[in-house]
């Protein structure tokens, strides 16, 4: 197994199993009558902050399931291969968390949101920023690469359809800008090479 193919593999595996969870779960949630949609985010009642992480893996129909499958497995695989399980692991949960909250605080009254789109927001941002915030050209190639294919997305983080959460597209894409920003890698100090400088006296 080549190093490449060692990177990719569990990337792969990691979004297939995913993706496979949101299925199973929507499935489970069609049998019992939709009783998963409980889990669902309702503004401005504390206790619905628990169903913060719960509701980002949750949807309401398979069609809108299967609108958040395809850009979910392409920009989380890529985002796991280019950042190492760890560290995609932790970007995933600030996205979902800072997107949850962004819609506990400003979503309408009596509203009801679940579903991956602000993960997918979340990997959509946290992609385009995360080479130029390093200074990786090749991943400034790939957050150019995702800009232009998924750029278009960019649309439903703003209040133009009714029944769409923007709110959660609006602030998964700010937790991806921070996730970018936060689990930076940092610059490694220089090691001295040599000569060894004293005091001076």
């Amino acid at each position: 197994m080549t190093p490449r193919t060692a990177r990719a593999r569990p990337a792969l595996l990691l979004m297939l199993g995913w993706v496979a969870l949101l299925w199973v779960l929507e499935g489970v949630d069609a049998l019992s009558g939709n009783a998963l949609d409980a889990f669902g985010i309702q503004p401005r009642d504390p206790a619905e902050l628990v169903d913060v992480v719960p509701a980002a893996f949750l949807h309401f129909g398979f069609d809108h399931l299967a609108a958040n499958t395809l850009p979910l497995l392409v920009l989380g695989f890529v985002a796991a291969l280019r950042s190492g399980i760890r560290r995609f692991l932790a970007a995933a949960l600030l996205i979902i968390v800072v997107s949850g909250l962004g819609v506990w605080l400003t979503a309408a009254q009596h509203s009801n949101t679940a579903g991956a789109s602000g993960v997918v927001f979340g990997l959509f941002g946290y992609l385009l920023v995360r080479g130029f915030i390093e200074r990786k050209v090749l991943d400034i190639g790939i957050g150019v690469g995702v800009a232009v294919v998924y750029g278009s997305i960019l649309w439903g983080a703003l209040p133009t359809a009714s029944g769409i959460s923007w709110q959660g597209h609006l602030f998964g894409l700010v937790g991806g800008v921070l996730a970018a920003v936060v689990l930076r890698e940092r610059g490694r100090a220089a090691q001295p090479t040599g000569a060894v400088v004293g005091p001076v006296s």
